[in-house]
């Protein structure tokens, strides 16, 4: 099972699946990187100091929370006024990331991709609000918010490099693995970059946190074979593990 994700990031994935006795191949497709200059971010912390500057902060993912404290913690701005912002979280990892720092979300949707926040929150028009996230990242929330009369900053907190290629794990993938998993579009289109010309060998299973990183597969040429229906890492899991159910029950029955 060869795991795109970050290395630090990747431990929770890489333990679930070597617990279901899998082998599990770390090959990093994207790295997490602070933005090179975060005046604008440090100018959006600050104006919760000074005034109610925000009706909603969105959080569409947990580098999102991270890089947030983490300038938090460098401006010495203060945390606690995040308790007096509705705050939103895409689904349950960006919401125990917020818990961890003492927010409580007031709203996580039942299907954790953006667009559904932004019907999920309510009226927002008129409403001033935070989107705090990657420096190349999807436009759809923003988007459909505006659409409904928002005033939206989206701001980048922290940015998504491709890493340099890790020479064993390429090696293994020539050599052959059951399945690929990817967690998000950037983990595919960097993937491409890194090892998009390597063959392995026989038919490998391509498996998706979601939909929107499967059309994203499918958009750089994959044909995806699982796609989880909860959008989180223990959800691929188990889409994995019970795609792979299904492969042997559906041979033993031929036999």
């Amino acid at each position: 099972m060869l795991v795109t994700r970050s290395r630090a990031q990747a431990n929770g994935l890489m333990t679930a699946l070597a617990a279901l006795g899998a082998q599990a191949i770390m090959l990093p497709a994207i790295e997490i990187a602070p933005i090179s200059d975060p005046t604008r971010l440090d100018q959006a912390i600050a104006s919760l100091d000074a005034y109610d500057a925000y009706d909603w902060i969105i959080f569409t993912s947990v580098n999102g929370v991270a890089a947030f404290w983490q300038r938090i913690e460098a401006t010495g701005a203060r945390a606690d006024r995040m308790r007096e912002v509705a705050v939103a979280a895409i689904g349950p990892a960006t919401a125990q990331a917020l818990e961890e720092h003492g927010i409580s979300p007031r709203f996580v949707p039942s299907e954790y991709i953006a667009e559904t926040i932004a019907a999920g929150i309510g009226d927002v028009e008129g409403k001033h609000i935070l989107l705090p996230r990657a420096e190349i990242a999807r436009e759809a929330l923003a988007v459909e918010l505006r659409r409904r009369g928002a005033i939206v900053d989206e701001i980048a907190a922290y940015r998504t490099l491709s890493p340099s290629p890790d020479a064993g794990a390429l090696a293994q993938l020539r050599q052959g693995v059951d399945a690929i998993l990817f967690t998000s579009s950037s983990t595919v289109r960097n993937f491409v970059d890194l090892a998009g010309h390597i063959k392995s060998t026989g038919r490998v299973v391509i498996a998706c946190i979601g939909p929107i990183t499967a059309q994203t597969a499918r958009e750089m040429g994959f044909t995806v074979d699982v796609v989880a229906s909860e959008y989180t890492t223990d959800g691929l899991v188990r889409a994995l593990v019970s795609h792979f159910q299904q492969a042997q029950h559906s041979q033993e029955h031929k036999q």
